[in-house]
């Protein structure tokens, strides 16, 4: 794919027309970098002191000092100025004074002007000061006359991407940026990605957001800058364009705001950006969790103080209100772009995913099957994740559909999942199920992983200092013992009234 991006200023942020018909030195103004085309065709500027392109009298065409300024790298060289024809100079004349049309000036000297020339033509009225509308309007004639092969195509993207870019580095009015975009387009203008994501791109590199938003919303009320994307099969625009920047920046919540103020706005996004802010909803779901994690670390160790139950409605309130948007988002896309049944899984994948960084099981257990529904299987990994979620918060119905899938399973997967609902029960303080699935995975002859058996048994140990119920801690331990996992247990009880300690050996 062509690419743009260090393309060196060509053209002006204005619009330049120069309608004197006695005027024959036209000059511009020193380069001194290269400037890369969007493929193999390169414009070189090289350092002169006075470098200047001039359209002479025909007396003095063949005294032709003035090319050795430009080159175009594998397409004209200075080796080439001597064989520019008289009819070169003339049509640059002729173009200059504006007093035609530039396609009846084409038109006349077409016998005249090689495919070298032609491209040399356009170079020239790309050069700032110059009338870039006319590069359009020659563009378009030679399109027309089916004259533009893939090379005149690549120069001539590299020529109107720098002009994009001046235009935007010189603060010029969003609107007359689209006019331009607009008008590259109905001249033929192909170049092989979009030049309104360029723009954007533009836009957002130069630390301009504020103006790539107002960019977007301009191209939205045109309703332009859709392109279907054959792969996904669904348009890709610049309101999804635009959020992936953001996203790709880390400004997740950025993202999100902006697709939904879009659409608030009256404007219509392309659907796709929908699907673009719910994974950026995911994004920040997962960061403000680990983020969370971090502050109550910080908080048990005594490094910060404990969080005052304000705080925590705020984060809370947060924590809901992203998923409340995530949740719009996903039934914007159903609304709008009425999805296939491959559209849809996505959606559904992208509400798992949200729902499993929100730690919500009971949603997130729905969204597998939804997924399932629509013949887009999770991986077995997500359904483990779902199953420790819903375990840390007991919900019974979910933990019973999830673990009925053991039962087909071989035993290295049963183990795991069998695990993942230990260290759910753990997480969520259910000890006395925890100490159960533990037995339950010794009488399907797996052995828990050592790190869990002891979290199992430290929170029933705690649990007895407060309850008083020993009972399925003694069983816990015999039913280890007897698998060899642990070591004798010795059991005391004291008995404050009578001053009696009761000790034994399990």
């Amino acid at each position: 794919m062509a690419s743009p991006h260090g393309f060196a200023s060509l053209t002006n942020s204005g619009i330049t027309r120069t309608c004197s018909s006695q005027r024959y030195h036209l000059l511009i103004p020193q380069f001194s970098k290269k400037i890369k085309s969007c493929s193999r065709v390169s414009i070189i500027i090289c350092n002169s002191q006075n470098p200047s392109f001039a359209v002479a009298k025909r007396s003095k065409i063949r005294d032709l000092r003035l090319f050795n300024s430009v080159e175009l790298d594998g397409f004209l060289t200075s080796d080439d100025e001597g064989e520019m024809s008289d009819g070169f100079f003339e049509a640059i004349e002729e173009l200059e004074r504006m007093n035609r049309e530039p396609s009846d000036v084409l038109e006349e000297m077409y016998e005249r002007l090689s495919a070298r020339e032609l491209q040399l033509v356009l170079v020239y009225f790309s050069q700032e000061g110059r009338d870039s509308w006319c590069a359009l309007e020659v563009f378009e004639w030679l399109r027309k006359e089916n004259r533009v092969d893939e090379e005149t195509m690549e120069l001539m993207v590299s020529l109107m991407c720098a002009w994009v870019k001046k235009l935007i580095e010189g603060k010029q009015d969003v609107g007359f940026v689209a006019d331009v975009l607009v008008d590259m387009d109905c001249v033929g203008l192909k170049p092989g990605f979009s030049m309104i994501e360029e723009a954007v791109s533009i836009y957002w590199e130069m630390g301009e957001g504020e103006r790539a938003v107002s960019f977007v919303k301009e191209v939205l009320r045109r309703g332009i800058g859709y392109q279907e994307d054959r792969a996904e099969g669904h348009k890709v625009g610049p309101a999804g364009y635009l959020a992936w920047k953001m996203m790709v920046d880390g400004k997740y919540r950025d993202a999100v705001n902006l697709v939904i103020d879009l659409k608030e706005s009256g404007l219509k996004p392309e659907a796709y950006s929908y699907l673009i802010a719910m994974t950026a909803v995911v994004k920040e779901l997962n960061e403000f969790a680990k983020a969370l994690r971090k502050l109550k670390g910080f908080s048990k160790s005594g490094l910060v103080a404990e969080l005052d139950p304000e705080t925590v409605g705020l984060m809370e309130k947060y924590q809901s209100d992203l998923v409340a948007d995530g949740v719009r988002l996903s039934n914007w896309v159903i609304q709008e772009e009425r999805p296939s049944l491959r559209g849809l899984g996505l959606v559904h994948e992208r509400l798992l995913a949200m729902y499993i960084c929100a730690g919500r099981g009971l949603e997130a257990e729905r969204q597998l099957w939804n997924m399932k529904y629509v013949g887009k299987e999770a991986d077995s990994g997500l359904y483990d994740i779902v199953l420790a979620i819903c375990a840390s918060q007991k919900e019974e119905g979910p933990i019973a559909r999830l673990v009925s899938r053991t039962e087909v399973m071989g035993s290295v997967h049963k183990k795991k999942t069998l695990t993942w609902l230990l260290r759910g029960y753990v997480k969520g303080g259910h000890f006395n199920d925890a100490a159960e699935t533990v037995i339950k995975m010794l009488d399907c002859g797996l052995y828990p992983e050592f790190v869990d058996r002891v979290a199992a048994l430290q929170g029933l140990r705690k649990r007895i200092r407060q309850t008083g119920d020993v009972e399925t801690y003694v069983k816990l331990c015999k039913r280890l013992s007897d698998e060899e996992l642990t070591g004798p247990s010795l059991f005391y009880l004291h008995l404050k009234k009578y001053k009696l300690w009761i000790i034994k050996m399990l």
